[in-house]
């Protein structure tokens, strides 16, 4: 198979989250276990950080990535979901994975993942570990895919755990209370490794520490510890508590002297995120007259943050390109965005899009008025139509949507 077949027997094999939603879900780590032995273990021979979280993690993911390449280090980076191509989710200093290692892996293995029904999600991460380990990576960031303790990722051992925060998203598989999602994460720590928390609140504060005292590991409340501020490249408003957990994470890699890494590197790493990882889709400009921004917070804390920053921003009137999953909490988020908006309701281009049409109807309920249209490239061709170059357009809602106009 080439390249593009090989991508999409991968995606039409057993569901994937990212386009199917709950049936994609497994709550097991046997597979995982499984696929690493018929791999000779490759997660084994790595340094990792491995990072969990409902918001922020793909941000802390890149952030570390960037100071340990501008200390000179060989940094593997495992992040998902992709925006455009499935190779951005594997990267070695901002490069992405070949597509002929992608296929060989896969063709490979190909009768093994078929006999032990192997998940899209379980064969990226086999992938990506064998990868990282051929490739003899210096350390690699290791983002969670969902939830955390039964996350095919979570056979690691790494040198620290970082949970950014917790807000309630995936409520169907992780439990629909703070404390429960957090108990889902704090499934990451592992005994006697240390492990940094970004943001928390007084109930999900007692499940780390129940956690890390039952594994014998120290605790580290960055927002307590971290007062110093950085610049970024990354602008969200949301960055500042990131910003924070990674600066916290860093010294403690730093504490066990097998990397060096300075002051300066940290500064510079956080000023050049972008270049150095190709992140893309926080709070991203593509556009200045009119302003365009883009974000892909898709959930009620990240939403919130955004936003709240968009009412800071001067304009005339504000565009929104508006588009959602189906197992979207709509009466959840939608109360967060303002009624003096112009919408552009649209449906991602995805199983799990939700009918532009629906979106309409449920938006008016909450004085959110707008058109649906047939496509997330129409309505933004239409916001762009219809804005003068004084006005404000934001994209979102999803990460597909912000996905089709990148």
């Amino acid at each position: 198979m080439d390249y593009q077949e090989t991508i999409n027997w991968m995606f039409n094999q057993l569901p994937i989250y990212q386009l199917q939603g709950a049936s994609a879900y497994k709550k097991d780590l046997t597979n995982a276990l499984l696929l690493a032995n018929h791999l000779n273990n490759p997660e084994k021979n790595l340094k990792c950080i491995h990072v969990a979280g409902t918001n922020g993690k793909g941000s802390t993911s890149h952030m570390l990535a960037s100071i340990l390449q501008e200390a000179g280090y060989k940094v593997g980076l495992y992040t998902s979901p992709h925006l455009r191509d499935y190779r951005e989710r594997i990267k070695i200093n901002g490069g992405e994975i070949s597509e002929d290692f992608v296929c060989d892996f896969i063709n490979k293995n190909k009768t093994f993942f078929e006999s032990n029904d192997m998940s899209f999600f379980e064969m990226t991460v086999g992938l990506a570990f064998e990868y990282f380990a051929k490739e003899k990576v210096d350390i690699a960031i290791i983002e969670v895919g969902m939830g955390g303790r039964l996350d095919a990722t979570n056979i690691i051992t790494p040198l620290v755990s970082v949970i950014t925060n917790i807000g309630l998203d995936h409520t169907q598989f992780l439990g629909n209370t703070l404390e429960a999602i957090a108990f889902e994460k704090a499934g990451i720590i592992k005994p006697n490794i240390p492990v940094v928390i970004g943001e928390f609140t007084p109930e999900t504060k007692s499940v780390f520490l129940t956690k890390t005292a039952a594994n014998n590991s120290e605790i580290y409340f960055s927002s307590d510890i971290i007062k110093k501020e950085y610049s970024s490249d990354l602008v969200g408003d949301y960055q500042i508590h990131n910003k924070k957990t990674v600066v916290q994470t860093i010294s403690i890699v730093n504490s066990k002297g097998t990397y060096k890494i300075s002051e300066d590197n940290i500064k510079s790493g956080l000023l050049n995120v972008k270049k150095n990882t190709g992140l893309e889709g926080r709070w991203q400009q593509l556009g200045k007259y009119p302003k365009i921004i883009c974000d892909t917070a898709h959930n009620k804390n990240g939403l919130e943050i955004v936003l709240k920053q968009i009412q800071k921003e001067k304009f005339e009137t504000l565009h929104i390109v508006l588009g959602v999953v189906n197992d979207k909490d709509l009466d959840e988020v939608l109360p967060l965005f303002p009624a003096d908006a112009i919408y552009y309701f649209c449906k991602p281009n995805i199983p799990r899009g939700l009918d532009s049409g629906i979106l309409q109807d449920k938006a008016a309920t909450f004085n959110l008025n707008g058109k649906a249209y047939n496509s997330v490239s129409e309505s933004y061709t239409k916001a762009l139509q219809n804005a003068s170059k004084t006005d404000f357009i934001f994209i979102g809602g999803s990460t597909f949507v912000v996905a089709e106009i990148l």
